[in-house]
């Protein structure tokens, strides 16, 4: 085949692709490529970088050089706004990541890794497919959100409102939108991540809400696909590579796509029965103290598919593409690493990230610690298999652990300045168990193919005699060492809600709710890892014996025929991809309308407004086009989730006196100043005391007063007059208005 007709072949998906994501996406087509193209040209430069943590990788760790440099850029503006060394602007963002982008080449200069020799050329046609998939992927999530874009429902007004608040800040943290005068005291990381990457690209807040949560979508495909087709790659050796892609795009699947068992029994095989004729997708992450229903034992277990759907852009979602960065570095680490020493750049770069995790998501921080720790101790043991073994392998554990703590330390400092921890109340000890039906509704599937793989590597150790120990691991195969620690940190991860739980204000009602959450959640991404590594490998090898001259060999029970474990494994993959079919149900009732095109809406997040409260979504237009920075709002306090508290708020960025009044309390834990406020917001709506209503205004530095429905529904009678002859009328529609205070003070 022709160079010409080659090169044609390869350009023709990158054009039709091209041609129907502007056909499907319209207007919205400019923002998806801008992200797209700031993503492959921050993936490309930091290669220099990447390429030296990823050298066990084919592909010199291509897709997970744009998450490495979205990090570090990310942290680098993240940093020096905290320290207001610099401010948090469009302009700095760009100057900062282009001074980042400068420092991987010339750490690719010092190290002898130009970029040019950082690209894995050999292996072009693998990049140039996992770009290609990666634009479909991203797509498909992005078109899928055009059809629910609105940030409103659960808690996505918390997170809308995160990034307004940011989007207006030149500093870090910002001011809590819903607790006047006080910065965040809660997880805001990943939230900021989305933050930094619409100030880079210049793009507009209401499209890229949605925008950074297809993209971790994206992401969370890929990035299994890499890292399942690296570890089918060395553990299959020879041959196969339809066994290395299928495994991949099974792992992406496994992780972005599938549900759990819970939709096989209840969504499909109950409603074919008759016995249920009703299925909802949120069910299947709150199944345990729902179905039944069980007083003080409302859990949640939630996955990543179902995240992507429901759209909350919260820091556990986000977060998903940077713990999947962690586990392709500590697999290409253990990998490379073999019979050297630990390079400290591995080291630097894990703390980095782990300490970002305490200011995005601190659950990941002790979850992966935890992984990261397992993964040194067992390579370790493996790296002085042949030496004195155990003893060095624990004093060079023990002291990459303590170095991992302190680099994590200093990377969160910044943050630990100003936040003050009340939401931890303790560890306590659970009372009541999840039934052994339900445990197994959720988790038997991932433990049947896991457990036996744990079983099989285990048992070559016998009784555990130092000498076999020693043999174990000098004889085995890094992918199999790797899996290990992921499937046994895995299943202590579904295990430890059943004996503990993290105490907070949720402990009547709902005591481990938080702890099962985000504990199996991150349990699920590395079941979905494992098991599609499991059964690829298991089926592919199988085949292979079966048709090879040991497949006439009589077996001595069923159990241990070739073909019939082969048969077995095949309908495990089965089962695995029609889990997925729980994301088709979701879309069918999330996403109304598609696919049709005509019922595609945009990526606004805010476009809503207009039809549901069009007098306020008016007035919430006027504050974002004419009002700087964060000078402080009146609006009616609200009820966590209620449907349109605290709108202004949060579409705007602009700080309340009092918001959402459960999350405030998590986050603060003050109930006696919470109090305070909702009753002066009150006074200030419904008292006929001037002084009275100037006084609270000058105590809380109120720059303008809304009145809109939510204000006059929660307050009834409202003295507009009397608010109006404060301060100026600067907006008025219909019942709507906002009144600017000529005593308020104007805040940064």
């Amino acid at each position: 085949m022709n160079a010409k007709r080659i090169y044609w072949i390869k350009i023709a998906p990158v054009v039709l692709l091209a041609g129907a994501a502007y056909w499907l996406l319209g207007s919205d087509f400019f923002t998806f490529l801008t992200w797209w193209e700031m993503l492959f040209l921050l993936g490309l430069v930091f290669m220099p970088v990447t390429s030296r943590m990823f050298q066990g990788f084919d592909d010199n760790g291509w897709m997970f050089s744009k998450v490495l440099a979205v990090a570090v850029c990310g942290y680098v503006q993240w940093l020096l706004a905290c320290l207001k060394i610099t401010p948090f602007t469009g302009i700095t963002c760009v100057i900062l990541t282009i001074s980042c982008c400068l420092g991987s080449l010339l750490y690719g200069i010092k190290c002898k890794n130009r970029l040019p020799d950082s690209l894995p050329w050999k292996q072009a046609t693998l990049v140039y497919r996992e770009e290609i998939l990666f634009f479909i992927v991203f797509f498909f999530w992005t078109y899928l959100a055009g059809f629910h874009p609105a940030a409103h429902g659960t808690e996505k007004y918390m997170d809308f409102g995160f990034m307004q608040a940011m989007m207006r800040s030149t500093t870090l943290p910002a001011q809590d939108m819903w607790y006047a005068g006080k910065p965040f005291n809660y997880y805001y990381g990943g939230q900021y991540l989305a933050v930094f990457l619409t100030k880079l690209t210049g793009t507009n807040v209401e499209i890229t809400y949605n925008l950074m949560r297809t993209m971790v979508a994206a992401f969370a495909f890929l990035l299994p696909f890499s890292l399942v087709r690296q570890m089918l790659k060395d553990k299959l050796r020879t041959g196969r590579k339809w066994a290395l892609y299928f495994g991949g795009i099974l792992a992406g699947m496994a992780v972005s796509m599938s549900g759990n068992l819970h939709y096989i029994i209840y969504g499909i095989l109950l409603r074919l029965l008759k016995i249920k004729t009703d299925y909802w997708f949120p069910s299947s992450t709150r199944y345990i103290g729902f179905d039944p229903a069980v007083t003080g034992d409302e859990t949640i277990h939630e996955f990543p598919s179902y995240s992507f759907v429901l759209g909350d852009l919260h820091a556990h979602v986000i977060n998903v593409f940077l713990v999947l960065t962690v586990l392709g570095i500590l697999y290409s680490w253990m990998k490379i690493n073999s019979g050297k020493s630990w390079s400290q750049r591995e080291i630097g770069l894990l703390g980095l990230l782990l300490g970002m995790f305490l200011f995005s998501n601190t659950w990941d921080f002790m979850i992966y610690y935890v992984v990261i720790c397992g993964t040194l101790l067992f390579g370790n043991l493996k790296r002085y298999s042949a030496g004195s073994f155990i003893s060095q392998a624990l004093k060079w554990s023990v002291v990459q652990w303590v170095e991992l703590l302190v680099a994590a330390f200093l990377v969160s400092l910044p943050f630990h300045m100003t936040f003050e921890n009340v939401m931890v109340q303790g560890i306590g000890i659970v009372k009541i168990h999840t039934a052994f039906y339900q445990f197994c509704v959720l988790w038997a599937f991932p433990l049947l193919v896991c457990v036996p793989f744990v079983i099989g590597i285990l048992r070559s150790i016998g009784m555990f005699p130092e000498k076999k120990f020693r043999n174990f691991f000098n004889g085995i195969n890094y992918p199999d060492l790797y899996g290990l620690v992921l499937v046994l940190c895995a299943i202590g991860l579904i295990f430890i809600p059943e004996f503990v739980y993290v105490r907070d204000i949720y402990e009547k009602t709902a005591p481990r709710a938080n702890t099962m959450f985000k504990l199996t959640y991150q349990a699920y991404i590395m079941f979905g890892i494992m098991m599609a590594y499991i059964l690829v490998f298991f089926t592919v090898n199988r085949i292979k014996r079966c048709n090879g001259a040991d497949s006439t060999v009589m077996c001595k029970g069923l159990l241990r025929c070739p073909r019939l474990q082969s048969l077995t494994e095949i309908i495990a993959i089965l089962v695995l991809i029609s889990t997925c079919g729980y994301l088709e149900n979701a879309i069918t009732h999330w996403f109304t309308g598609f696919p049709k095109r005509n019922a595609y809406q945009t990526l606004n997040a805010t476009n809503y407004l207009e039809t549901a409260i069009s007098d306020d979504a008016a007035a919430i237009r006027w504050l974002n086009d004419n009002v700087e920075g964060q000078p402080i709002i009146l609006e009616a306090s609200g009820d966590s989730y209620q449907d349109y508290d605290n709108r202004v708020s949060a579409m705007t960025g602009l700080p309340t006196v009092l918001g959402w009044y459960v999350h405030e309390w998590l986050w603060r834990n003050d109930l006696e100043e919470e109090n305070q406020r909702k009753e002066d917001v009150q006074t200030i709506y419904t008292s006929s005391n001037a002084d009275q209503i100037k006084s609270l205004i000058e105590k809380y530095k109120i720059s303008y007063l809304f009145i809109g429905s939510c204000e006059y529904e929660k307050y009834g009678e409202i003295n507009s007059e009397l608010l109006a002859s404060i301060g100026k009328v600067v907006f008025r529609q219909s019942e709507t208005t906002i009144i600017e205070v000529s005593n308020g003070t104007m805040t940064e």
